[in-house]
């Protein structure tokens, strides 16, 4: 397998296929990146572990901070056809990110980035890659090590992010564990909104919520909140931490 970096080079002039509202579409390189700042990134394929776990759902929640730090569009690519990336797009976190079907794979060849996974029952697939392009001009690329597997190093979210402005304000990671007629949980949500979080509520059964509440934290109430990796606490924990 032989990757070449290219930084510096002009965006390959191809045509993508795409089914948009049950219509063929035709969409072009110069369309996506004419006239813009586009983060763009390349994985293996829709649907697969890495791709549907890490790799879209962050370029997609830290979307709004590049967007704050200049950059117009963030495009997902990969080789599978239109049909294969809406249903993913569907199924994902993804509405801050375009996501674009390389069925033919000549705009990752003509990148220097298709490669051979037919042992896995792939065929020609992407390489996973990330790049800063400027008027369709690749400013900044990182290319995954080439070594055996599919790693995910330096192609994320976070690196590039990191590269456009290392001072970057990223957004709070918030979870909430509720229970449905918890009134403490309804305050604790209000107090949370009000502070400006934007929160992800896990809500629990009364059959599990012990069970759960118990492995997680060692308590048995709910709500429980974690902030940022931190276990903040219930509801009174969230009040003194929020009017520290």
């Amino acid at each position: 397998m032989t990757l070449k970096n290219f930084e510096g080079n002009k965006i390959p002039l191809i045509d993508f296929k795409i089914r948009d509202n049950d219509e063929w579409k035709t969409l072009t390189t110069q369309d996506v990146f004419h006239n813009k700042t586009v983060v763009a990134f390349s994985l293996p394929g829709a649907f697969t572990p890495t791709c549907s776990s890490s790799h879209l759902p962050r370029y997609n929640e830290l979307a709004p901070v590049f967007f704050e730090n200049g950059v117009d569009e963030i495009v997902c690519l990969s080789v599978n056809d239109t049909f294969v990336m809406n249903e993913w797009a569907k199924d994902q976190e993804s509405q801050n990110v375009r996501l674009l079907p390389d069925g033919n794979g000549e705009f990752t060849e003509q990148l220097g980035m298709l490669v051979d996974k037919s042992a896995l029952g792939f065929g020609k697939r992407s390489w996973r890659y990330s790049m800063l392009v400027k008027n369709g001009v690749v400013e900044k690329a990182f290319i995954e090590p080439d070594v055996p597997g599919d790693p995910f190093e330096v192609s994320d979210a976070d690196t590039m992010l990191k590269y456009i402005n290392p001072k970057a304000a990223k957004p709070d990671q918030v979870a909430i564990f509720t229970k449905e007629g918890c009134s403490f949980c309804a305050e604790a949500k209000e107090a949370l909104t009000k502070a400006g979080f934007d929160y992800a509520e896990i809500p629990l059964s009364h059959q599990t919520r012990n069970r759960i509440i118990g492995a997680v934290t060692g308590e048995q109430a709910v709500p429980q909140i974690f902030i940022n990796g931190k276990y903040i606490g219930d509801s009174q924990a969230l009040n003194n931490y929020l009017n520290r």
